[in-house]
């Protein structure tokens, strides 16, 4: 992991510390579609629903990854928030785990 180039998104850091970071902090879609561009592996999200929420709004997203845990919290926060718009999905895969983790591989339809 720390080999590998990371892109922090963060409106509140200055700088960022980690081994091959580099910090995106104005202009995200754009920063994040220029990414998409460059040759070499899958961009990967983690934890954070206001990031998923902007490159949805860009449509920039190719393959959602939903790990359901058998786990009801009752609250917290939407990572599909209110007012999104539809967005039809087509199932690509399905893992289950001995520990009741289902991890949901997702493609967005897109119109043509």
């Amino acid at each position: 992991m720390n080999s590998l180039p990371k892109f922090v998104v963060s409106t509140t850091l200055e700088e960022v510390e980690w081994n091959n970071s580099t910090l995106i902090k104005e202009n995200i879609a754009e920063e994040v579609a220029k990414l998409k561009q460059q040759p070499g592996q899958d961009i990967l999200v983690a934890g954070s629903g206001d990031l998923v929420h902007t490159l949805m709004q860009h449509d920039l997203i190719d393959e959602y990854r939903l790990m359901v845990h058998p786990v009801v919290l009752g609250s917290g926060k939407r990572l599909f928030r209110e007012g999104t718009n539809t967005l039809k999905l087509q199932l690509l895969e399905t893992k289950s785990f001995s520990s009741g983790i289902v991890v949901l591989t997702y493609q967005p339809v897109r119109k043509e």
